[in-house]
């Protein structure tokens, strides 16, 4: 006869319920540089605009716009960096879980028979790095479970594991 074994440790933490049962998958490092060059074409937009308005009303508020587009700029690059390293997901049993957030963390439990169907997208910058995002649907309109930044190969890995997985359990319903 085997002993039984001893109970899961109670979270301690609301937002890291299963610590020690977890396997937490990261996103790709490369999504940092996607974001970074998309911030960058943003940042020089809007400072084009800016100089516009520099040059037409040689107002002395122009400049200091710019130099606070500048900053705010550089502050979300570094906080970008630390996001793209809070992005997680792990696939269980009976549902996915995806967690992200620095500031406010937000974690994700989507059942797997509860999912309606997986988009996989890339625009034109995730593309030339090789990326893809895996975008899951549900009944609810408050799902909003992605996960950006996979290799295309995981992403349609992903995509057809969740497929399988919420059509073998949607017919138990």
């Amino acid at each position: 006869m085997t002993e039984p074994s001893a109970p899961a440790p109670a979270p301690t933490d609301p937002l890291e319920p299963w610590p020690d049962t977890v396997a937490w998958r990261p996103v790709s490092r490369s999504l940092i540089t996607v974001e970074l060059i998309n911030r960058a074409i943003w940042v020089v937009i809007l400072l084009g605009g800016l100089c516009a308005g520099w040059l037409l009303t040689d107002h002395w508020a122009w400049p200091a716009a710019m130099a606070a587009a500048l900053v705010f700029a550089a502050w979300r690059s570094v906080v970008t960096v630390r996001a793209v390293k809070a992005w997680g997901y792990a696939e269980r049993d009976n549902d996915l879980l995806v967690r992200h957030g620095l500031l406010i963390r937000r974690l994700s439990i989507v059942p797997y028979a509860r999912m309606q169907f997986v988009d996989v997208t890339a625009g034109p910058l995730e593309r030339a790095f090789k990326l893809a995002t895996v975008q899951l649907h549900t009944a609810s309109a408050a799902s909003d479970a992605r996960i950006p930044g996979l290799p295309p190969e995981e992403a349609s890995r992903l995509r057809d594991r969740l497929t399988a997985l919420g059509e073998d359990r949607a017919e138990g319903l």
